[in-house]
């Protein structure tokens, strides 16, 4: 689960997106001002901002150059190129206009999360510990044998760990997009995982949609 600041003055938008991005298993913090963002970003450190560059009481671009290294999507009605270009060059991830499709703000969000996090090769998992580099896993420090399968859908859980994934998305990474089987084997391995890994605190279950790792 990530904490995802989203500073928008229209409540009702604020408010859409805080929605979102509970569906998808994180935490929207909501600011309606620069300086309430520029405060957020300073005691909660989020992993993302969403950021409408037209703020009542700052220009959007000052709150990207003082919140510094965290990550920032523009999700604003400026669709001007030269702000677009603006915007790229000051270092924001993405850049969404206003109106956006909700199944496209939730696809670039993931996108920014997961190329943020990829970098981690060695991971700890409870007793359970998964070494990238060496496509090996191990429980309380003993060799776990995984199908080829297995492992894959562990590496889509793992790449994009505190996300939750759709039974669908999940199918197209671990199995590929050319797979036309019954997305329901996703639960038979999803369920083999958790019992030989012991994962079934991490490996959360997304209510009618599909499953999320959390670490």
């Amino acid at each position: 689960m990530a904490e995802i600041l989203i500073v928008e003055d229209d409540r009702s938008i604020n408010e859409l997106i805080q929605r979102t991005l509970r569906m998808m298993g994180h935490t929207g913090l909501p600011a309606y001002t620069g300086r309430e963002a520029l405060k957020a970003v300073k005691e909660k450190r989020p992993a993302l901002m969403l950021l409408d560059l037209s703020l009542p009481d700052m220009d959007g671009f000052e709150v990207m150059e003082k919140a510094e290294d965290i990550p920032v999507i523009c999700v604003t009605a400026r669709d001007e190129i030269p702000d677009r270009v603006k915007g790229l060059m000051a270092g924001a991830e993405d850049y969404i206009v206003k109106p956006f499709a909700l199944d496209e703000l939730s696809a670039r969000v993931q996108v920014v999360l997961r190329r943020e996090h990829r970098e981690q090769t060695l991971y700890k998992l409870g007793r359970t510990e998964v070494d990238i580099c060496s496509a090996s896993v191990r429980r309380d420090g003993e060799p776990v044998d995984l199908t080829h399968r297995e492992y894959a859908l562990l590496k889509v859980l793992l790449d994009n760990r505190n996300i939750a994934l759709s039974r669908g998305r999940i199918l197209d990474l671990a199995w590929g997009m050319d797979y036309y089987g019954d997305d329901r084997t996703v639960d038979v391995h999803i369920r083999r995982l958790r019992q030989k890994l012991g994962l079934e605190d991490q490996i959360k279950t997304v209510f009618k949609y599909g499953y999320r790792l959390e670490i």
